[in-house]
């Protein structure tokens, strides 16, 4: 299926969860926040929040620095 990740298309498999999405972006899961369709996503659904044909998910990674 495709969805959209920070603006960009990725082909995922079909009943891919958020964490899979964040893994394929980042690598990593911690200092991490994620939105589906503008709503965010709490750390603790990631593995049960599948994701659907076209939707726009957001991935912030925090950074340090001043």
């Amino acid at each position: 299926m495709n969805v959209t990740i920070n603006g960009t298309a990725h082909e995922l498999p079909r009943g891919a969860t958020v964490r899979q999405a964040v893994q394929k972006l980042t690598g990593v899961s911690g200092g991490v926040a994620v939105a589906v369709n503008d709503e965010v996503v709490s750390r603790g659904a990631w593995d049960s929040t599948a994701l659907v044909e076209a939707d726009r998910v957001e991935v912030l990674t925090a950074v340090q620095g001043g």
